[in-house]
């Protein structure tokens, strides 16, 4: 397993009403909560962003894909991977229940769990610990986290 340098990470994710850019009802001709970063030679990127909210049905998750670079990130055909990343169930609690605006995703996450979500359902809890970031922080510092992916050779 060796860090991959210079492929392209685009990652996307719900606002806190559980809304997608360029794709929900009302936000199609927005665009935000989405980025691509370069890794560096060590394999690794930073993203800045909001905590998603939850959406009923889903588990709280933010979706990546890889790209071989950054020249080659501007057609979805040339991606090397899909997926997405769950986040912390006790971090996600702290912030619906602790920070404005996240008041319906209480519900949401109460009504789903990484076994019941359509996508993570199908994984054994070591394949969802693998694609659970570990996260620390507070709601009035901000969160950071971090996961190693995986890509196939």
């Amino acid at each position: 397993c060796a860090a991959l340098t210079g492929y392209a990470i685009y990652i996307w994710h719900c606002d806190r009403s559980g809304l997608y850019s360029l794709y929900s009802s009302g936000v199609q001709d927005e665009n935000y909560l989405r980025g691509v970063q370069v890794t560096d030679g060590s394999g690794l990127i930073t993203f800045q962003t909001i905590f998603p909210g939850a959406y009923s049905g889903r588990y709280p998750h933010i979706h990546f894909e890889v790209y071989p670079s950054l020249a080659m990130a501007t057609l979805y055909t040339n991606k090397i991977l899909t997926s997405q990343m769950a986040l912390p169930r006790d971090v996600c609690s702290t912030v619906y229940s602790g920070a404005t605006g996240y008041s319906a995703s209480v519900n949401n996450l109460a009504g789903v769990t990484t076994s019941s979500d359509n996508v993570f359902g199908d994984n054994t809890a070591a394949q969802i610990a693998a694609m659970t970031p570990s996260l620390s922080g507070s709601i009035a510092a901000g969160y950071t986290g971090n996961i190693t992916i995986g890509v196939p050779a």
